[in-house]
């Protein structure tokens, strides 16, 4: 089993839009980088578990945890859609560039766990979220921190 940190704004799709949504499942539809792409191509599983991260808000963090639902990666079909923010004209449908996971909500936490207490804990500050210039929207988590961020924050 895999954890990964995956950041949204919570003014485009937030922790409780993925509780509303049909079978609280979604695609991670939107990603647009290359490394982000391959960790869902590459390592994500069915059953890995998400943190997931508000992003670009007034206090960035950790809201809620979710799952990956999806057996593998498939392509993104809002890159084929020229109405879409996330449209691509140079992807192939042949040989799509861009992927999604579907990822379900398994439930609230809590309380979140803010940027700012990351940063200032001696070991969660180490985390990539908290390292400068860090923007990847989907980030692998050592286990040791999410026991961490488990046992101090959520008990």
């Amino acid at each position: 089993m895999n954890i990964w940190l995956m950041k949204s704004e919570p003014d485009v799709y937030s922790f409780d839009d993925l509780k509303k949504a049909d079978k609280r499942t979604s695609m991670w539809e939107g990603v647009r980088n290359y490394q982000a792409r391959n960790f869902m191509r590459d390592d994500m599983c069915k059953g890995d578990v998400v943190l997931f991260y508000h992003s670009n808000c007034k206090e960035p963090g950790i809201v809620g945890l979710a799952e990956i639902s999806s057996s593998k990666a498939y392509p993104d079909p809002t890159q084929f859609d020229k109405k879409s923010n996330y449209f691509d004209p140079k992807s192939d449908p042949e040989n799509p560039r861009w992927l999604v996971v579907d990822v379900r909500y398994r439930k609230a936490v809590k309380r979140p766990v803010t940027l700012k207490e990351i940063k200032a804990h001696p070991e969660l500050g180490k985390m990539k979220v908290a390292q400068r210039g860090m923007r990847l929207s989907i980030q692998p988590v050592d286990k040791a921190h999410y026991d961490i961020i488990q046992k101090e924050f959520w008990g």
